[in-house]
């Protein structure tokens, strides 16, 4: 009796110091999540601590800011995924006939990016909260699915912002929005270093940060893609589904998924009674936003908007009288998130199949594109496509015959060895 008692009680001290491992965010940084702002060191130091004590997660560095703070993306996933990371990666790309290989893929996977505007802190402390809660409450979530984390997509500018806000800001804060605290001076932690805003260069890839996200996007290109964003602080959260207009290539699956996603964050926030809207604002036209982007690339591209923004501050008093809290908005964003997960757990089949239907191009009008134009501004157009690994050739002397967009009527093009040509695929 007494050695099956000190057994059980080695078995109950064993899995009680396991569970301990992993810290959460507050015992790892010191404060509650919320009560402060988070250095973007801070962030970094999280997530290697979590990936140093937890099997589920694989985190690397992608790259460096132009103030030399590191671009970073966690890997999150089961044990035996994270295993075998590389094979799902080959198997996806095969089952949507990406490569020519004979696989099929059975994992959906997610891609949640934090922070593009530096001044909308409050998600990259959510993204602290929802890795959490992946390797240690939502386990389960990870079977069929990969879950990939950008904890701050743009550094500079959040550390700009933190860095002001933890200096001006009053102990306890001031929640009147004429306080110092809520007046941001110019040029504001939206931007990046060169006060370019990131949420506008998806497809245009002017940045360094922008470039160096995209080779390792285009390494996973996900089934789901969410950007986390803030907006006024007299604001409800926004989600999916999109406003009009939808752009032409956007499949009825994608418009009806992220409608189903909608409904569900719905059911959560209807729960805890938080407002929110959709539909009446953030289209999928624009190519170069962290919602349209993925979705041209076969994704279900998403904004999610909490109110708050440089403003709020860690509280501050809306016109409506009641106090918005840098905690409160990190519950909404966490919240989504992993109600975005759990969506691609329960849909994995259906998202791999469809993602696959995306990249069939049977429904392209148009198979190739053909341009004549000035040396240069031909080098620059292929340097665009290099960056975004795009495939091109060039032509031979002769007569194409197709659409001209220059004439809007059907045509002829005088090509040469100097016409280039992009595949519709």
């Amino acid at each position: 009796m007494k050695i099956r008692f000190f057994l059980s009680f080695l078995i109950v001290i064993t899995t009680t110091l396991s569970g301990q491992e992993v810290q959460s965010p507050s015992q790892f940084l010191g404060y509650e999540l919320g009560s402060q702002f988070s250095r973007h060191a801070d962030v970094v130091n999280y997530f290697e601590h979590v990936a140093e004590n937890s099997d589920l997660v694989n985190y690397q560095q992608y790259g460096l800011t132009n103030e030399r703070r590191p671009l970073t993306y966690a890997i999150i996933s089961s044990e035996e995924n994270i295993r075998d990371v590389e094979s799902i990666k080959k198997k996806h790309f095969a089952s949507a006939g990406l490569t020519d290989a004979n696989e099929t893929s059975e994992k959906a996977i997610v891609w949640l990016s934090y922070n593009v505007h530096g001044n909308e802190a409050s998600s990259t402390e959510a993204a602290m909260k929802t890795l959490y809660e992946l390797v240690t409450g939502k386990r389960e979530l990870l079977e069929n699915t990969v879950v990939i984390i950008d904890p701050c997509v743009n550094p500079d500018g959040r550390d700009r912002y933190a860095n002001w806000y933890n200096q001006v800001k009053a102990t306890p804060f001031n929640t009147s929005q004429f306080s110092a605290e809520h007046d941001e001076p110019w040029p504001g932690g939206r931007p990046n270093h060169y006060l370019f805003d990131l949420n506008r260069d998806w497809a245009w890839a002017t940045q360094v940060e922008t470039r160096q996200r995209l080779k390792i996007y285009n390494q996973w290109m996900p089934h789901i893609h969410v950007d986390f964003h803030e907006q006024d602080i007299n604001d409800p959260y926004y989600f999916a589904p999109a406003a009009e207009p939808f752009h032409e290539i956007i499949t009825d699956f994608q418009r009806d998924f992220q409608t189903r996603i909608g409904k569900n964050h719905a059911k959560y926030f209807d729960d805890n009674g938080w407002l929110y809207f959709t539909g009446e604002q953030f289209d999928l036209l624009y190519p170069s936003y962290g919602d349209t982007y993925p979705t041209y690339m076969g994704a279900i591209g998403m904004t999610y908007e909490q109110a708050g923004h440089g403003r709020a501050g860690l509280g501050v008093q809306t016109n409506e009288g009641y106090i918005l809290t840098l905690k409160d908005r990190i519950e909404h964003h966490f919240t989504t998130g992993i109600s975005t997960v759990e969506m691609a757990s329960e849909n994995a089949t259906e998202l791999v199949s469809e993602f696959t239907d995306f990249f069939s191009g049977s429904d392209s009008e148009f198979k190739t594109y053909a341009m004549n134009g000035e040396k240069d501004k031909i080098d620059a157009l292929t340097d665009l496509l290099d960056r975004h690994e795009i495939k091109y050739s060039f032509a031979n002397s002769g007569t194409i015959k197709g659409y001209s967009y220059q004439d809007s009527k059907s045509g002829n093009l005088e090509s040469s060895k100097e016409t280039l040509l992009v595949s519709g695929n």
